[in-house]
């Protein structure tokens, strides 16, 4: 069992409803006007590094004539995956030795995996499970837009829990994390190196205001409730027994954050998320 993501790096319940609103219906033709994709077609479509299913829950949705499959190398977002997530083949999988044939898919797509996967790896184990004209998708995150609201501000509470966690090796040195991180100008040209043609690229601009009107309450509500859970399993990742001072000072502030927003308090406070979108043909 490899649980190496979930218990280091992003707990399930983050990584999950943050994707869910970056892949969420509304935002759904940006990311299929850039994927140029059959949505009629009975393709067959894989993606890598999946983690708790998000964005192949949204495809499983786009693409209704699809056969979608999803791989993790993270045991507990697998079995997330495949307990919540109908329609989607889960597995356990490496996506530098992906366990299928030559040739199998139409389409391969990852969102946020390149940049910690050893180039030639990442990009050689795709072309080799592609058909001859498969799509090759990559998403990557670049860098986006964050105002948050007074309300939400670091509390004393948790800036004394973080206070006291003792340093920890630098991510990058102890995990690797965006150790293979590129530019927006390096990111295609590897793909071009890698064998691929007919090279396009393409910006997916998410816009998560709560108080935006063109938001359901419904869904501005996830957008901060998401937000608390990130502070959250934040908190209790680090198995401290001063934790629960601070998610009593995050749960306050956030049910502040609600209030506002239900009494028409706007904030204005915002999440604008910027996805590079490579795409490619085998």
């Amino acid at each position: 069992m490899n649980n190496f993501w979930s218990d280091n790096i992003q707990g399930i319940m983050t990584l999950y409803l943050s994707r869910k609103l970056r892949f969420h219906d509304q935002f759904s033709e940006q990311y299929k006007n850039i994927f140029a994709l059959n949505d009629r077609a009975g393709l067959k479509i894989l993606e890598i590094g999946c983690g708790p299913g998000a964005l192949a829950e949204s495809l499983h949705r786009w693409f209704p004539g699809a056969q979608i499959t999803a791989i993790d190398r993270d045991s507990r977002f697998i079995s997330f995956a495949k307990a919540n997530i109908p329609g989607v083949d889960f597995l356990e999988g490496d996506a530098t030795q992906l366990p299928f044939e030559d040739q199998s898919f139409d389409v391969t797509i990852s969102n946020t995996v390149q940049e910690h996967i050893e180039p030639t790896a990442f990009w050689g184990e795709q072309r080799r499970v592609l058909k001859p004209g498969g799509i090759c998708l990559c998403l990557s995150a670049r860098k986006g837009i964050q105002c948050t609201a007074p309300c939400l501000e670091m509390t004393a509470e948790e800036k004394d829990f973080w206070d006291s966690v003792p340093e920890s090796d630098d991510e990058f040195e102890k995990y690797g994390i965006g150790k293979y991180r590129v530019s927006e100008a390096e990111l295609p040209a590897a793909m071009e190196r890698s064998g691929f043609t007919e090279i396009t690229t393409g910006y997916a601009l998410i816009d998560l205001t709560p108080d935006a009107p063109k938001y359901s309450p419904q869904m501005a509500e996830a957008m901060i409730e998401a937000m608390r859970l990130n502070d959250l399993e934040a908190i209790q990742s680090v198995h401290s027994d001063r934790a629960r001072k601070a998610m009593d000072a995050v749960n306050a502030k956030y049910n502040e954050r609600i209030r506002l927003y239900r009494e028409g308090i706007r904030q204005w406070d915002t999440s604008v998320s910027v996805t590079m979108i490579v795409r490619g043909r085998r």
